[in-house]
């Protein structure tokens, strides 16, 4: 199907390991940052290694951006998302839920039903039309500033079902970084 080689790039002053694929039925050039911190760049047979550090290179503050945040997990598990994960930390994401809702909810003061914590594969977070806060499990893994976003931007939904101006106006009440975060945030589920 291909084949794979170990190769290291200098980025920024840092010496960057990553595994460079080549595959028949790659289009395109695409990198991957995992969790752990590795790095594969995927690429058309097509390709010379040299275009391919090229990418790299254009994307280095991207890349080196990724494998900061993954590091700021590496003394928790890396998780695959399955039953087993879901049931050992559901309870702590509920309480941690929980507890930061009734929290940010002084400054707001809206109502909800239920906070239910799920196992989903692509979101964080939703906030139902009767007012149910549903969280993935996962946020009782994220830095407390994440986490904090995540639920605020739940919360703010029970007032502004939407996502208008005047909506992230209430986000910002609480987590005026919400932007920034925002991005961290994309970059890790």
């Amino acid at each position: 199907m291909g084949y794979n080689m170990k190769k290291e790039i200098v980025l920024e002053n840092k010496n960057v390991a990553y595994t460079f694929r080549q595959s028949r039925r790659a289009r395109r050039m695409r990198m991957t940052v995992y969790c752990d911190g590795s790095v594969i760049v995927t690429a058309p047979f097509s390709l010379r290694e040299n275009i391919v550090e090229q990418f790299i290179l254009e994307k280095a503050a991207w890349l080196l951006a990724k494998i900061s945040f993954f590091k700021q997990f590496k003394f928790r598990p890396v998780l695959r998302g399955g039953r087993r994960d879901y049931l050992k930390y559901k309870d702590e994401a509920r309480q941690l839920a929980s507890e930061r809702a009734a929290h940010f909810n002084r400054t707001y003061g809206f109502n909800f039903n239920r906070i239910n914590i799920k196992n989903q594969k692509s979101r964080w977070g939703s906030c139902s039309k009767k007012g149910n806060l549903n969280f993935n499990y996962k946020i009782a893994l994220l830095p407390l500033s994440l986490a904090d976003y995540i639920i605020v931007h739940e919360l703010c939904h029970l007032g502004e079902f939407n996502h208008s101006r005047q909506f992230w106006d209430l986000v910002a009440t609480a987590i005026p970084n919400h932007a920034q975060l925002r991005r961290e945030l994309k970059a890790s589920l």
